[in-house]
């Protein structure tokens, strides 16, 4: 027995190894080796001329507003100031009253965002999740007022405030915005409700819900998204607006920040430097808040009208 084992060498049996599988490849290698497409690289040279070209009146804003007039004006321009008139933003936003402007325009805010958000929340649910006679009607109607232009409405709507005794008071700017905010904002609303799956509803109303307990604890939690939008809408609105405040407004004292700005402008003369400043300082709260809410404004417009 001994001999036998001993006569069978392992070394001298013949080796077959056995074939080895292919190794899969990993995602990161799979990609690394795949050549980078052309259209891609198009695309994103598209994307970055555009950006430079959006960016464009931007940096030129903020570069006016740190030189003085001559240089501003100089050809061929100049993207660099020299020197640095840093001096041009407390100048500018103390020669008028700006503390006062912000203060108006921060009320009329307030007021115009909590009636946009209540009462457009409020008409959108009864046009998504509500059954009652007339309604497609209605809403139908509702859409075709988007299509009719402000100026066919301005006349009317300004004698009607004047009837009113409502001149020369926030009331115009303000009011409006109680009555379902807004025919465009009740329809993003709606679109965005019609979303959400109906099974929720009809949970909550056999738990013995009613409506206005579905519009609270299940539509207005699921509908935060398209809020933040209607929310950005309507502050960039109500910040940047200028006709409905020169219309309507003749006092100094209830001038808005869009009103303070045109005081920089006379008939002979312009200060260019303070009126950049100004502009400036404007427009960093609505860089910072469309920032702050640039995730559920995306998520908001991507969402509304998947249905419907």
């Amino acid at each position: 027995m001994n001999q036998v084992t001993s006569s069978v060498n392992p070394s001298e049996t013949p080796q077959h190894p056995l074939p080895q599988p292919e190794r899969s490849r990993s995602p990161a290698t799979a990609t690394r080796s795949k050549p980078f497409p052309i259209s891609r690289v198009v695309l994103y040279v598209v994307l970055i001329i555009g950006s430079v070209l959006m960016l464009l009146p931007f940096a030129w804003l903020i570069r006016s507003s740190l030189m003085g007039t001559s240089q501003i004006f100089v050809f061929p321009p100049e993207w660099i100031p020299s020197p640095f008139q840093w001096s041009n933003y407390p100048e500018a936003l103390t020669s008028v009253p700006f503390g006062r402007y912000f203060m108006n325009t921060f009320m009329i805010e307030v007021c115009v965002l909590a009636g946009v958000m209540l009462t457009s929340i409020i008409s959108a649910f009864t046009f998504a999740r509500l059954r009652w006679p007339g309604r497609n009607l209605i809403f139908s109607l509702l859409i075709g007022s988007m299509m009719l232009p402000y100026a066919v409405t301005l006349i009317p709507t300004f004698v009607m405030w004047r009837e009113l005794g409502g001149l020369n008071t926030f009331l115009p700017l303000i009011v409006p915005a109680w009555f379902g905010g807004g025919a465009f904002n009740i329809f993003l609303m709606r679109q965005f409700m019609l979303t959400i799956p109906r099974d929720l509803d009809e949970a909550a109303y056999m738990d013995g819900g009613t409506p206005l307990t579905v519009l609270w604890r299940v539509i207005i939690p699921l509908s935060s998204p398209a809020l933040i939008v209607i929310g950005i809408f309507t502050f960039i609105d109500v910040w940047n607006d200028f006709l409905g405040p020169i219309i309507y407004l003749s006092d100094e004292k209830h001038f808005t920040l869009a009103l303070g700005l045109a005081t920089f402008r006379g008939l002979n003369n312009t200060n260019w430097p303070y009126l950049m400043a100004a502009s400036s300082t404007i427009l960093a709260p609505i860089v910072l808040i469309f920032f702050i809410g640039q995730r559920y404004f995306i998520e908001g417009i991507t969402l509304t009208g998947i249905k419907g």
